[in-house]
């Protein structure tokens, strides 16, 4: 099906970026034949090449080379992804854009930042902190790269009033599977001619091009912000609280569920301890205002909401370094849990249906007798759902998966909310999306119709 990667070509990716940015040994690639799946070894591949190119005009070039000898690329950024997105699982060459780290630029009139593909998250919020800007979105990861976090749609606790990833692309640089450069977007706020191209590419998790380069949306930032941690003696009254927060008028920036169960996890591995009273759930809220006082008044009322809904208490983390300190704690349940677990999962239902797919998850939990923490986006119904490995797992694994992924379709929701399709997901998507699928293959086919664009991710042709 595809072509042969040999001697001749290695050379001429070696002329390309230079010697020391191509690998072929097999030690120093694994790193580049899986992500941060649990289990990673279940779907680790190995590449034929590494190669790391230093601009995009050296991509355009590797890929020219791919199309013209009919050989797999697989584009990966920081390999921070949990579903198997970058795994090159017909080896060819893995195009790593890690050399590709530069801010271009921050302009501060059009409330813009302009990088490569490389740059990582954390030197986007550091360099435009500095510009007192802010840019919202903010995944769990922050090692992850820029040209990684728009082609799958990143998401992350932020979402629920500033949105995802998508919300926040302007225009995006793209190499085409046959190696043409191609500018999408830019720095306008409106663009209706025609298709929308760049919705077409954020989210494609590198099937039908390389992103190079985003241009992403800035804000200025909010004056004053707080975040309340809020225990109940069960996650049904947490749940509820929810819609009543809403119907306040309130969209905090975020607000998350957490269960009991991944708090002593976190505690061993932190080696701190979770700051408020123990409970069998809590919601995690934070809001921001133009204010001090207006954000201690909006903290007030939706205090005062939970406690209508079932809430023990509430407690008040004012200061920006105890926030910083619990969202750190809150972004470690994954690694906490993750030694003795088969797999996350980020299934996405109605917020209203939230309780009703925990409840769902503890049914199958007893039923198969396997341990699933759960916690989550409760305001966006992003849901984070932990398959253990607690005894006979391995025989019941596949039939407790697909069960829990049929629970929540059955509520009107989908496999994946943040973390993508990839290699993991790509078979229910064909099960419970046939329509789209077909779709989506089709698109596939008149863009790449070689197949050689990270082959084996969302669909086959």
């Amino acid at each position: 099906m595809y072509g042969k990667l040999t001697p001749e070509i290695v050379d001429e990716l070696k002329r390309i970026v230079g010697e020391k940015n191509v690998t072929v040994s097999k030690d120093e690639m694994e790193d580049y034949s899986h992500d941060e799946v649990a289990m990673s070894e279940r779907i680790k591949h190995y590449p034929d090449v590494v190669v790391k190119p230093g601009s995009t005009e050296e991509v355009s070039e590797i890929v020219k080379i791919a199309h013209r000898e009919k050989i797999p690329i697989t584009p990966r950024g920081a390999g921070t992804g949990l579903s198997g997105g970058c795994v090159p699982i017909y080896g060819g060459i893995v195009l790593s854009l890690e050399r590709m780290n530069r801010i271009i630029e921050i302009d501060e009139e059009n409330f813009t930042v302009t990088a490569e593909a490389g740059v990582r998250l954390m030197e986007i919020f550091e360099a435009v902190e500095k510009k007192g800007l802010f840019f919202p979105p903010h995944p769990g990861d922050t090692s992850a790269m820029v040209g990684g976090v728009i082609v799958t749609n990143a998401g992350g606790a932020r979402a629920v009033k500033y949105g995802v990833m998508r919300n926040f692309v302007r225009g995006i640089e793209v190499v085409l599977p046959d190696g043409e450069i191609m500018e999408i977007g830019g720095k306008l706020v409106k663009d209706c001619a025609g298709y929308s191209l760049l919705d077409l590419f954020i989210g494609s998790e590198g099937t039908l091009g390389i992103v190079t380069k985003g241009i992403l949306k800035l804000m200025a930032p909010p004056p004053s912000s707080l975040m309340l941690i809020v225990p109940y003696n069960s996650l049904h009254d947490a749940i509820k609280s929810v819609p009543a927060i809403l119907k306040t008028g309130v969209i905090p920036i975020s607000l998350e569920f957490i269960e009991d169960d991944v708090i002593g996890p976190t505690e061993e591995l932190t080696k701190k301890k979770w700051p408020v009273m123990r409970a069998k759930a809590y919601l995690m809220i934070i809001v921001d205002s133009t204010s001090e006082e207006e954000v201690m008044n909006i903290g007030m009322k939706l205090t005062e909401v939970c406690i209508e809904n079932g809430a023990i208490d509430a407690f008040v983390i004012d200061t920006r370094s105890k926030q910083e300190e619990l969202l750190e704690f809150r972004g470690i349940f994954y690694e906490a849990l993750k030694e003795n677990m088969a797999e996350i999962l980020d299934i996405s239902v109605p917020p209203s249906k939230i309780a009703e797919y925990v409840e769902g998850t503890k049914r199958l939990s007893e039923k198969y007798g396997i341990s699933l923490p759960t916690y989550g986006h409760a305001g966006d119904g992003n849901v984070h759902t932990h398959i253990m490995k607690d005894e006979g797992w391995e025989e019941k694994y596949e039939a407790l998966r697909k069960e829990i992924h049929e629970l929540g379709i059955s509520l009107g929701g989908t496999i994946t909310g943040e973390h993508g399709v990839g290699l993991t997901k790509k078979g229910y998507l064909k099960e419970f999306e046939p329509k789209k699928v077909e779709l989506m293959r089709s698109i596939k086919r008149a863009m790449d119709p070689d197949n050689i664009m990270n082959p084996g991710k969302i669909v086959d042709i």
